[in-house]
């Protein structure tokens, strides 16, 4: 096996595992709140969306992508191909529009406790559970027409009507209907782009304002405690910002490969890293960030060390 074939897989292997871990570890957590009733939030029922999808990108992708970097690239039937790369765009979109759901309501729940401002409150409180399955629907819908351009691979393929997709092959179509593809899914992709970037410039403004009252209000010498509202906004606007950086860096890869019939087997495995990487990082930025769940390890750390203490007295 060449090395670069065995560095990759290494990488995506460390990558698919820490990740499904990650999310795994952050929806129990979530998981035993919603059970205990400690802490229960609106948004989580959104964040557990995100986990889900998350974990569905990595394993769409980071299992075949590993078996194919260590040689296998004939595992899979015609069915498995066009399955895989159909829960990857689904889910990668839902993926997006969770977290751009999670900066709009959040941006909501801020804002100011007037008369207009608390209708719409409760209405968006009353509105996150349709919304999620609308967005579900959305992507299972626009990229049904995916499968259509996946296909087996074998030895015996005609590689010069198809891309090279390391474990499948994507088949060549016409340009402008590769071109109408690109963008009707771009104009999805950016549709949520804006509300997230809208969502994050008003929290943005809202806690500049907040941050000025209380700065008026307190002396200078207090240093007032954060509201859990205040928290949450700072988790979200963080974990917006790295789907920024991810989605960035996905986007260029993904955009420069399609400028080649044969891209190289470099660009294609890149591609695919940069695209799962949001899916990674995403479950640890939530951790070290919502209080409840430091907190949750905190309090059974020290159970479980209380107990091997008193075991070994």
């Amino acid at each position: 096996m060449p090395s670069r074939a065995l560095t990759m897989g290494i990488i995506f292997v460390s990558q698919t595992g820490v990740g499904f871990l990650g999310n795994i570890l952050l929806l129990l957590c979530y998981g035993f709140l919603s059970c205990t009733g400690r802490g229960i939030k609106h948004m989580d029922l959104i964040l557990h969306n995100l986990i889900v999808a998350n974990c569905l990108v990595l394993l769409a992708r980071g299992i075949p992508q590993t078996m194919a970097a260590f040689g296998l690239k004939y595992f899979m039937d015609d069915f498995g191909c066009k399955l895989v790369f159909y829960v990857h765009r689904v889910a990668r979109g839902a993926s997006l529009s969770a977290t751009s759901l999670l900066s709009g309501f959040q941006a909501i729940t801020i804002s100011p406790n007037s008369p207009q401002w608390m209708e719409l409150k409760v209405k968006a409180l009353k509105s996150i559970r349709l919304s999620i399955l609308l967005c579900w629907t959305l992507h299972l819908l626009v990229y049904s027409m995916v499968p259509m351009n996946i296909t087996v691979m074998r030895e015996s393929n005609n590689l010069t009507e198809k891309i090279d997709l390391e474990f499948c092959s994507g088949i060549i179509i016409d340009r402008n209907i590769s071109l109408l593809y690109s963008m009707m899914f771009s104009f999805i992709d950016v549709l949520y782009l804006v509300l997230m970037i809208w969502a994050s410039g008003c929290m943005l403004i809202i806690l500049y304002r907040h941050k000025q009252k209380v700065l008026h209000i307190h002396s200078k010498s207090l240093s007032p405690k954060c509201s859990p509202e205040t928290r949450a906004t700072h988790s979200i606007l963080m974990l917006v910002s790295t789907f920024f950086c991810c989605y960035a860096l996905s986007s260029f890869f993904t955009f420069y490969m399609t400028l080649f019939d044969k891209p190289s087997w470099w660009l294609v495995n890149t591609s695919v890293l940069m695209g799962s990487s949001f899916p990674c990082v995403s479950p640890f930025v939530l951790i070290s960030r919502d209080h409840r769940v430091s907190r949750l390890w905190y309090t059974h750390g020290t159970k479980i060390n209380d107990f091997h203490k008193r075991v070994r007295a």
